[in-house]
């Protein structure tokens, strides 16, 4: 996909974490995982448990973000760190032009925030929705509204996918940012009240916040049809 470079002025991205020691075993596959997942299986064709595999293995060493988070860093050195940060926070900075015009059109454009892209530099951190795994993969954090993302994952998805585009990694932000658009608009809380008024429906519902979230994806993805290659 042929995203223009980044604006580093037009982006807020930091990195989180640092080479924490300690291991924690295991890891909680989140919702963010699970997309993963089936990215994996549906465009790169890979074995669904290869991937369950590889998102498990990503859990480790712990950190508290609050102090270990490189706030210093400037967005084109944070950025730079490797191709897959690079291709994120062009990504990102896509993602943020094409929503900021979508809520200009529906006239709330004074609603509008983008969110943050935290980079994790260890595989568990503490976050603003509290601790957090490498393992769950990629996940938004309403409570901070940051998209969390460990490139490493990207690493291994490379090796197991012996060709094709960048668009399913480009999706996955998109995906996540969709979170960042329910949370903006109010859906996400109406959905919490929804599964706290009806407890035997709080799956269904989160399913239908990923769906929406899909969809939303979807819109960046339909407004920059024009930049996808061939192979993507």
């Amino acid at each position: 996909m042929r995203l223009n470079q980044f604006n580093p002025n037009n982006i807020n991205v930091r990195r989180v974490g640092g080479g924490g020691g300690g291991g924690m075993p295991g890891g909680r596959l989140g919702c963010g995982g699970l997309i993963v997942v089936l990215i994996g299986v549906l465009v790169f064709g890979v074995d669904p448990q290869q991937m369950l595999g590889t998102v498990g293995q990503m859990s480790g060493g712990t950190a508290t973000e609050q102090q270990q988070s490189n706030s210093g860093d400037s967005a084109q050195e944070v950025c730079s760190d490797n191709q897959y940060a690079n291709e994120a926070c062009n990504a990102l900075d896509s993602l943020n032009q094409t929503w900021a015009a979508r809520f200009q059109e529906a006239g709330i454009a004074n609603r509008f925030q983008p969110p943050s892209l935290a980079f994790l530099q260890s595989n568990d951190i503490t976050t603003g929705c509290g601790a957090a795994s490498a393992g769950m993969g990629p996940f938004y954090c309403p409570a901070d509204q940051s998209i969390y993302i460990h490139t490493g994952f990207y690493d291994q998805l490379a090796r197991m996918a012996n060709e094709g585009g960048d668009f399913a990694r480009l999706y996955v932000i998109a995906h996540e940012y969709g979170h960042h658009i329910q949370t903006l608009t109010g859906i996400s809380d109406r959905i919490r009240q929804m599964q706290q008024q009806n407890p035997g429906q709080q799956n269904q519902l989160q399913v239908r916040m990923e769906l929406q979230a899909d969809c939303y994806a979807g819109v960046w993805a339909g407004r920059n049809r024009n930049l996808i290659e061939p192979g993507d």
